[in-house]
């Protein structure tokens, strides 16, 4: 492999065609985008909603046309020996072979591009032609004669790499620019990895829709992105599928999606939701919290027996037959054949609602045969008003009741005596005393409801009435969800597939997962792959190493990970004799580098770390919000710093941070979290000891 080529080096400089090419797919890109806003629907719509429709999609499609000015069109080049053949073509579900098929020099970028004459100038790098960029290798070349590497600075091209795989006489190397493109500083919100996916990674990127995935990786393995990337792809593939069922991408808090709201829209793809769990199950208001020994209980996955044993205790076996009158004619249905068909019912995997829908039918249908062997000749229009008679309708009242959701819940939250009926022998006493409310609450709309109430209510309303499943869910930070939440968004996709990323080294809560096994189970996904993800991108050498002395501690077994970057960071740990006056020097002198910082504290801590940076005239901005070139400092609480990356992090008082768990290993597993999100550098200060586990 070749040293990068810089612009000055030569006069017949290739970067000069490369330059050439780029400007010249902005052109191309800038008509694609003028051909769509040009077009005129004035003739094809037949209402004003087909009208309305259609402008959306195209005010969709302009969208995803844009072209980013800091970011290049295409990042790499591949030079086939043959030209690719036509089942390479680009071009997902519903689409139609591009004609780059017939190219055997493809440049590949973040979208396709096509001149006026539909010849490409750039093609996707979701494309099977493009997947060599990620895969190829000098044991494996897969027909790519060269593969080429662009550097670039604000949108601009400024480098080139090329290897050749075809050549025995260059040796494999690691690629300069994909190192620098790698460790380039960031300020604002994560961005898109397109350029630099490694091999194991395309692989999961690229694995089919109908398979669930789950990534187990550690600190700077990209398993974020990956999970994203993985959306784009499958939403190119089966683009007209998941445009029937939809996408989702789970992620822990508000911050955590705002700092990765860009990276679908700059992969063109704009149609993705974004929640978090709390959004998912929100039929309620959440003011209330519970001490985390109650929201471990309320958490467990025994709870939906608890509930389903609540639910169905509503239903009531018939006393008495039932007559119904039509006209001159009484139509008699016994006792006995009444509780037939509601243990028919009770016995069908149906929903609790649906059930009750069905027995009014099934009651008319029993008189409907009743009226058959009488010789009269009903049809549905009979059957249907028989359902809707005034005794049947009374009788469904009485056995079927109507049931809330949350008035179950809270009924069971409040009742001590119901809570033991149809708790019996899935809690203990113990267990059922810790989850009922000190304070009974009047009403729904009255109730102070906590976090793990919500996801209660949810799963009731789920026993009453099924959840809509999408096509593709994607969850990330995944080990921190109790069981309960798992099943609350595997109702979500009960229906399509997931992609479950995290990492159990990470798990921060009383309830966090002990084994993906367990966690597939509950989102019910057994069946899906885990994948491991052990290289790091992400996080320096020297700062991995230090952070993975706590693994046997916080998750015995699991590989740590191994840091492949060149550059093994800037990394120090110093005494803070001055206290905060220590920790916002450090904060200066990281600000005179390139790049983000952050300021990593426990919570506790963050009101007089705040105080101290206003103090000194340090402008600063928290988790979430957008950083500047003018305010590069995120003060960032522990709580919230899990899945944020900065260039640069001063870690405030380890100990601290332990400290502000309600136990020793979740303590540890936050500092985990904290002492990895640097990927440049880190400075950890401290005036009182280091926790044992580091020394």
């Amino acid at each position: 492999m070749s040293t990068p080529v810089h612009d000055d080096a030569l006069s017949d400089d290739p970067l000069s065609r490369e330059r050439a090419h780029l400007a010249a797919s902005r052109s191309a890109l800038r008509a694609m985008r003028e051909d769509v806003e040009s077009l005129d629907i004035t003739d094809v719509t037949a209402n004003w909603v087909n009208a309305a429709v259609l402008e959306a999609q195209i005010e969709q499609r302009v969208k995803a046309l844009a072209d980013l000015s800091e970011t290049p069109l295409f990042f790499g080049r591949l030079d086939y020996l043959h030209a690719p053949g036509a089942e390479q073509a680009e071009g997902g579900e519903g689409e139609r072979p591009r004609p780059e098929a017939a190219y055997q020099t493809l440049h590949v970028g973040r979208r396709h591009v096509h001149d006026t004459d539909g010849d490409p100038m750039v093609i996707d790098w979701r494309a099977p032609v493009s997947q060599p960029f990620y895969r190829a290798s000098k044991k494996d070349p897969q027909d790519v004669s060269l593969r080429r590497r662009f550097g670039y600075t604000a949108g601009d091209l400024t480098a080139y790499e090329d290897e050749h795989l075809l050549d025995p006489a260059e040796a494999a190397t690691t690629s300069k620019l994909l190192q620098q493109e790698i460790e380039r500083p960031r300020v604002g919100p994560m961005r898109d990895i397109v350029a630099t996916i490694q091999p194991e990674q395309d692989e999961i990127v690229r694995a089919g829709l109908a398979g669930s995935v789950c990534v187990q990786g550690g600190p700077g393995t990209g398993k974020t992105a990956v999970g994203l990337h993985r959306v784009a792809f499958l939403l190119y593939a089966h683009r007209e599928r998941l445009a029937r069922t939809g996408t989702l991408v789970i992620g822990p808090n508000r911050s955590f999606l705002h700092y990765i709201e860009q990276v679908l829209p700059a992969l063109g793809e704009l149609t993705v939701r974004q929640a978090t769990v709390d959004d998912l199950v929100a039929h309620v208001e959440v003011r209330g919290a519970d001490e985390a020994a109650t929201a471990v209980i309320k958490g467990d996955a025994r709870m939906a027996e608890v509930l389903r044993r609540a639910l169905y205790a509503h239903v009531t076996m018939p006393t008495e037959g039932i007559v119904v009158v039509r006209g001159s004619r009484r139509w008699r249905v016994p006792v006995y054949e009444l509780e037939e068909i509601v243990r028919e019912l009770l016995a069908r995997d149906i929903r609790y609602g649906a059930a009750r829908e069905a027995l009014p039918q099934r009651i008319a249908h029993a008189v409907l045969v009743q009226m058959e062997r009488a010789g009269e000749a009903p049809d549905d229009r009979v059957q249907n008003t028989v359902a809707r008679n005034a005794s049947v309708k009374a009788l469904v009242k009485t056995v079927w009741p109507q049931v809330d959701p949350a008035k179950l819940v809270l009924r069971l939250l409040t009742d001590a005596d119901f809570l033991a009926e149809h708790a019996e022998g899935v809690l203990t006493e113990d267990e059922r005393k810790a989850v009922l409310w000190v304070k009974p609450a009047r009403s729904v709309k009255s109730a102070r409801w906590s976090p793990a109430d919500a996801v209660l209510i949810d799963e009731a309303t789920d026993l009453v009435e099924r959840t809509h499943s999408l096509g593709h869910v994607v969850l990330d930070e995944a080990q921190d969800l109790s069981p309960m939440q798992y099943r609350a968004v595997g109702r979500r996709c009960t229906t399509g597939s997931a992609t479950v990323l995290g990492d159990l080294a990470q798990g921060t809560t009383p309830w966090a997962t002990r084994s993906w096994a367990e966690a597939l189970g509950h989102l019910g996904k057994g069946e899906a792959v885990v994948e491991e993800l052990t290289a790091g991108f992400r996080v320096p050498t020297d700062v991995i190493a230090y952070a993975s002395r706590l693994l046997p501690h916080i998750a015995p077994g699991l590989t740590p990970v191994a840091s492949i970057r060149e550059n093994p960071g800037f990394f120090d740990i110093r005494t803070a004799p001055e206290g905060t006056a220590d920790v916002v020097g450090a904060c200066r002198e990281l600000l005179e580098r390139e790049g983000s910082v952050g300021l990593i504290a426990a919570d506790a801590r963050v009101p007089e770390l705040a105080a101290a940076l206003a103090a000194a005239g340090i402008g600063y901005v928290g988790p979430g919000e957008e950083t500047t070139r003018a305010t590069r400092l995120t003060l960032v609480p522990a709580s919230l710093a899990k899945g944020l990356e900065y260039d640069y992090v001063v870690l405030d008082e380890p100990q601290a941070v332990v400290d502000g768990e309600p136990d020793e290993r979740t303590g540890l597993r936050r500092l985990y979290v904290a002492l990895t999100r640097a990927v440049s550098g880190l400075v950890v200060t401290h005036a009182t000891g280091l926790p044992a586990q580091l020394t």
